[in-house]
C-alpha cells in the first residue's frame, strides 16, 4: 500500500501571544500510521504556546500520494470546562475525503469532481477497490495517532476573554509596573515595550527607547500622554549601576532523547525576555544539551514502550463498570522477538448506584447478505432487548442498516429491431437482400456480446437473356405489358373484384438517411359494387426498405 507515507522529519516551531506573559506551552506529536512502532524515524513534532484567546489547535495533512485524501483536527479546544488546561489528549485520525478528485485508489489518475462534493470522512464500504475496503463493513481502521501535551504552564485561566472596557481597565491595572504612572484613567495603552539598546556604544552619552499602543481613549477632551518614552543612557559597562542583566524565559521541558535504547543526548531551550538596561548583548546561553540514558540495560530482546494513556470513561453510567487504558510499542526487539509487554490494562470503576434496572440487550447479530447480488444494495443486522421495556429507560436501537457495495452488474449488448429486407440487388437472375439493426447499448461489466446487426439472403428474379438488346427489348415490352394490363385492371376491377381501386400513391421519405430504413404506400378503394360477393375489397398498404448501406 504507497499511501500510508510517514511525515518526513521533525517540525519544530514555537509561536508566542504578544503579550510577555506566556501561559501554556504545548507539544504535539503524531505517529504515522497508528499501529506502526516509532522505531524507523521519529514521529512529527511541534511545540507551540497557547493563551486565553487562543486556544483552539487545529491541522491538516494529505495522505500522499493520492487522490484528495487527508487526515487532520479541527478546532480541538485546549481548555478545561473549569478554565484549566488539558494536561494530555489522544487522538486516533481516520482519512477524510476533499470531494475534488473522484480516485477511488493512490495510483488512481487525476479526475476532478465536477461538481465539487462535500469534505467527508471515508468509510470501509465506499468502493470494492478502495484501500480501506472491508467486505465485513463495519468502522474503518485509523490510520494516525495525534498526542497533544502540556509540558509547562504559567497562569491558570484559558478562554476567559474581558468583555468591557472596565475589564479591560482592571486587566492593565493588574500588569501596570510598580512605578508610579500619572497616565489619565481615560486613556488606555498597552504595557511598555522592553527598553531598546543603547543608541551610543561608547561611553558618551545616548538614547534608548520604549513604546507602547494607545488602545482607547474614553474621554476625547483629556490630552493623551506620547506613546514612546526616551531615557538617556551610555554604551555598556559606562554606567555605575549594574545594568547588564539578562530577563530570561524559564526552560522549555526537554526534547525526547535522541536514541531509544541505551546513552543518547537531549536538548532544551529559553528566550530573551527583556535584553540588558545599559543596551549590551546577552551572553547567557539560550540552548543546553546534557547525556540521556534511555532503558540502561539494552539488550536484543529490549521492548520498548511509550508511558500509560489517561483512562478512558467508565463502561458503566451507574454502579460496578470497568475503564481502560492504553500505550504503545515504540521500539519491537531487535532480535525479532515478541514484545511482551502489555499494551491495554484494565481495572473496575464504581459510579453512584443505579437507581433503574439497565437496558440489557443480546449482542449484535451477524451482518445480513447484501439485498443484491451485484452493485449497490443494503445489509441489517438486529439485536434483541433482554429486559422488560417497562421496568428501565431503554432507548437503544435494536436494528442497525448499512450500505453494501458487490462488484458491478453485468450488462448485456442491447439491439433495435431488424429493419424489412431491403429490394433485390440484381434486376435479373441471382442477387441478394440485406437487413439491419443498431447497438443502442455496447455490453459492459462482462455483459454478453454483441450479435450481428446485418443479414443477407438469396434472391432470384428471372433469367438474364444472353443477349443482352434483346433482353433488354423484352423487358421493356414486358413493363408495358404489365403497365397495360395494370390500368385495364384498375378500371375494370379485375385485380380487385367487387370494387374499383385509386393508383397507388407515391412512396414516402425514408424513415432513416442510412442503416436501413422503411417507405410505405398506399391504395385505398374508390368504389365497392353493391352486387359483389367478394370481401377482399379493402385498402392496401406496402412496405420496402431503404437506405440500407451502412451510416
Amino acid at each position: 500500500m504507497r499511501g500510508h507515507q510517514q511525515i518526513i522529519g521533525w517540525i519544530k516551531t514555537s509561536w508566542r501571544p504578544q503579550s510577555d506573559e506566556v501561559l501554556t506551552v504545548i507539544k504535539a506529536k503524531a505517529q504515522w500510521p497508528a499501529w506502526q512502532p516509532l522505531n524507523v524515524r521519529a514521529a512529527p513534532s511541534a511545540e507551540f504556546s497557547v493563551d486565553r484567546t487562543r486556544h483552539l489547535m487545529s491541522f491538516l495533512t494529505m495522505l500522499g500520494p493520492s487522490p484528495d485524501w487527508n487526515v487532520g483536527l479541527s478546532a480541538e479546544d485546549l481548555c478545561t470546562k473549569d478554565c484549566g488546561w488539558v494536561q494530555k489528549v489522544i487522538q486516533d485520525l481516520i482519512p477524510w475525503d476533499a470531494g475534488t478528485d473522484s480516485g477511488v485508489t493512490y495510483e488512481s489518475s487525476n479526475k476532478p469532481t465536477v461538481p465539487q462534493e462535500k469534505i467527508r470522512p471515508l468509510t470501509s464500504l465506499d468502493h470494492p477497490q478502495s484501500p480501506f475496503y472491508d467486505p465485513e463493513g463495519g468502522s474503518i481502521k485509523s490510520v494516525a495517532r495525534v498526542v497533544i501535551e502540556r509540558i509547562a504552564r504559567k497562569g491558570e485561566q484559558c478562554n476567559i476573554v474581558p468583555d468591557s472596557i472596565d475589564d479591560i481597565v482592571a486587566d492593565l491595572a493588574a500588569e501596570a509596573p510598580e512605578d508610579e504612572d500619572d497616565t489619565p484613567e481615560t486613556c488606555i495603552y498597552s504595557n511598555w515595550s522592553p527598553w531598546s539598546a543603547c543608541s551610543s556604544s561608547t561611553c558618551e552619552k545616548g538614547k534608548r527607547m520604549r513604546q507602547r499602543m494607545l488602545k482607547a481613549q474614553l474621554d476625547l477632551s483629556v490630552p493623551c500622554p506620547e506613546t514612546q518614552d526616551f531615557q538617556p543612557c551610555m554604551g555598556p559597562g559606562c554606567s555605575d549601576e549594574d545594568g547588564s542583566t539578562c530577563m530570561m524565559s524559564e526552560w522549555i521541558t526537554w526534547s525526547p532523547c535522541s536514541v531509544s535504547c541505551g546513552m543518547g543526548m537531549r536538548s532544551r531551550e529559553r528566550y530573551v525576555k527583556q535584553f540588558p538596561e545599559d543596551g549590551s548583548m546577552c551572553k547567557v546561553p539560550t540552548e543546553e544539551t546534557e547525556k540521556c540514558i534511555v532503558n540502561e540495560e539494552c539488550s536484543p530482546s529490549s521492548c520498548l514502550v511509550t508511558e500509560w494513556g489517561e483512562w478512558d470513561e467508565c463502561s458503566a453510567s451507574c454502579g460496578m463498570g470497568m475503564k481502560k487504558r492504553h500505550r504503545m510499542i515504540k521500539m519491537t526487539p531487535a532480535d525479532g522477538s515478541m514484545c511482551k509487554a502489555e499494551t491495554t490494562e484494565a481495572e473496575k470503576c464504581m459510579n453512584p448506584e443505579c437507581h433503574t434496572i439497565p437496558c440489557l440487550l443480546s449482542p449484535w447479530s451477524e451482518w445480513s447478505d447484501c439485498s443484491v447480488t451485484c452493485g449497490k444494495g443494503m445489509r441489517t443486522r438486529q439485536r434483541m432487548l433482554k429486559s422488560a421495556a417497562e421496568l428501565g429507560d431503554c432507548n437503544e436501537e435494536l436494528e442497525q442498516v448499512e450500505k453494501c457495495m458487490l462488484p458491478e452488474c453485468p450488462i448485456d449488448c442491447d439491439l433495435t429491431e431488424w429493419s424489412q429486407w431491403s429490394e433485390c440487388n440484381k434486376s435479373c437472375g441471382k442477387g441478394h437482400m440485406i437487413r439491419t439493426r443498431m447497438i443502442k447499448m455496447e455490453p459492459q461489466f462482462g455483459g454478453a456480446p454483441c450479435p450481428e446487426t446485418v443479414q443477407r439472403k438469396k434472391c432470384r428474379i428471372r433469367k438474364c437473356l444472353r443477349n443482352p438488346n434483346i433482353e433488354k427489348r423484352r423487358w421493356k415490352e414486358s413493363r408495358e405489358k404489365r403497365r397495360s394490363e395494370q390500368a385495364k385492371e384498375d378500371v375494370d376491377g379485375g385485380q380487385f373484384p367487387g370494387c374499383k381501386m385509386k393508383p397507388w400513391t407515391a412512396w414516402s421519405e425514408c424513415t432513416k438517411l442510412c442503416g436501413g430504413g422503411i417507405q410505405e404506400r398506399f391504395m385505398t378503394v374508390k368504389k365497392r359494387f353493391k352486387s359483389s360477393q367478394f370481401t377482399s375489397c379493402k385498402d392496401k398498404k406496402e412496405l420496402r426498405a431503404c437506405n440500407v448501406h451502412p451510416c
